[in-house]
């Protein structure tokens, strides 16, 4: 397949490709800046099988991962927000001799070559190079390694042809339009701001990137019509929708809300919709290339709870169900990553008869909606049953006094294991241990009802905005409890 971005600038030269900030690029004046810098590039990492990027939401981190693609390199994106024995791991794992940085970051890591964005663009071109004319559909061009919970986190390899079919499973869900922009405030070194940038090269989209999640600028952003579409965590919906002044509507150029990292609850949706947004919930993860499982707007309210149904190069199954259906959520897809880097025998450990195993646990109603149970390591067995802290999460945040609320399981001498919940109340709100054990004990089994409830201020989270929930016991010995 031709090269995306050479094409792209071929096809749409004068459309918006991104703005970030007050700037914007064209695809044509984009794909001009980038060969720069691949050429810049090409001079301190030539040689190199890998390149790895660090960066926040700008502009020249974006330019740079495009450079990275352009000389037939594979990106490897580091979480700028690990430290540096954390990023060192990854680093040596991955063979990695030269990091490129943004400006702003200032630990010192064990490679050979540790070149700031300043740097690489202040180097003299006399003569661009000719970028790759291909991409090869089968060949590695990113890594991103997962946070595991337990051991190190592996280098997931994504292919050309994983960015490329999840660009068209997306398109088939959401619709294409011609003046599309996408918002993109999720990281660019994670799996979902990176999939913004593979799609805006695939469909010639605009993308609007923003540095971090500013609620104000962003609603202001929404607001006027500049953009269509936005890539959420339920957090930032949350955010977003209790900044929107009562009665007020995003306009009408705005499509589609896309939410992954959980599902949310219906007071949330009926607020969403009231305010003119279409929210459509999604499943996914580094291994898939983003989302693989999502449910439309038409069926949310409906199918509350649910993730939806896969899109349309993908397949489910439930494996090794229980009585009540539930089991192992597995899939095929050709989203799905070709590997582990260097842990190949661990990848082939996670499929099963050609189905790959997601780690979730979950079930499919009559009508082939997918709902999510949980990772299996999150699940807390309590006396002989199985307790899913996702299950109870969603419940208590119905509660109008609870901002946030996360779950994990703890150590009990009487039943194994009991859950226990961080809460972060509304401002100006609150609710005592009792009035929660009594929601919860009308809304729950027994055994479901968190035994403690702690104040928490802030909870662990990724940079993707998902919840470090192997972190939590650790904060117990600093929280209160909730009397």
């Amino acid at each position: 397949m031709e090269n995306w971005l050479t094409k792209r600038a071929q096809l749409s030269p004068d459309h918006l490709a991104v703005q970030y900030q007050e700037t914007k690029l064209t695809f044509a004046q984009m794909n001009d800046q980038v060969q720069h810098i691949a050429t810049q590039l090409a001079q301190i990492a030539q040689n190199e099988e890998r390149i790895a990027v660090i960066t926040s939401n700008q502009l020249q981190g974006y330019l740079m991962i495009l450079a990275v693609q352009q000389l037939g390199k594979t990106i490897v994106l580091i979480n700028r927000r690990l430290s540096a024995r954390e990023i060192d791991f990854q680093l040596k794992d991955a063979g990695i001799q030269v990091v490129v940085q943004d400006n702003d970051f200032h630990l010192t890591l064990s490679v050979n070559k540790q070149v700031s964005f300043a740097e690489v663009l202040a180097i003299p071109v006399t003569e661009l190079i000719n970028p790759v004319a291909d991409f090869d559909l089968n060949k590695v061009t990113s890594i991103m390694y997962t946070s595991g919970t337990t051991g190190n986190p592996k280098g997931v390899m994504q292919t050309f042809g994983n960015h490329f079919y999840s660009a068209i499973g997306s398109a088939l869900n959401l619709g294409i339009m011609t003046e599309d922009v996408w918002l993109a405030v999720v990281p660019i070194f994670h799996i979902s701001g990176l999939s913004i940038m593979m799609r805006s090269l695939i469909y010639g989209m605009g993308v609007r990137l923003f540095e971090k999640f500013d609620v104000h600028a962003i609603n202001k952003t929404l607001l006027s019509g500049e953009v269509t579409t936005i890539s959420v965590v339920p957090m930032m919906l949350t955010q977003l929708l209790s900044d929107l002044p009562a009665g007020t509507r995003y306009h009408k150029n705005f499509r589609t809300m896309l939410l992954g990292g959980g599902p949310t609850d219906l007071t949330t949706l009926q607020r969403a919709t009231a305010a003119g947004i279409e929210v459509v919930q999604s499943y996914g993860m580094t291994e898939t290339a983003s989302q693989v499982i999502a449910l439309d707007a038409a069926n949310a309210q409906r199918k509350i709870g649910s993730a939806g149904k896969p899109l349309f190069p993908v397949s489910v199954r439930i494996a090794h169900q229980d009585e009540n259906r539930h089991g192992r959520i597995q899939i095929k897809s050709p989203t799905l990553a070709v590997g582990y880097l260097n842990q190949p025998e661990k990848y082939a450990n996670t499929f099963e008869n050609g189905w790959f195993d997601t780690g979730d646990m979950g079930w499919l109603d009559d009508e082939g909606f997918l709902y999510i149970d949980g990772r299996e390591g999150d699940m807390i067995s309590s006396g002989g049953e199985n307790v899913f802290p996702d299950e109870i999460e969603s419940i208590f945040a119905k509660l109008d006094a609870i901002k946030q609320i996360a779950v994990v399981g703890v150590p009990d001498e009487k039943w194994g294991a009991v859950p226990v919940a961080f809460v972060t109340f509304t401002d100006g709100k609150s609710l005592s241990r009792q009035e929660l054990r009594n929601f919860g004990r009308d809304m729950l089994a027994h055994y479901k009802v968190p035994a403690h409830f702690y104040n928490a201020s802030e909870l662990p989270r990724t940079a993707s905005g998902k919840v470090q929930r192997h972190k939590l016991p650790h904060l117990i010995a600093e929280s209160s409890e909730i009397k």
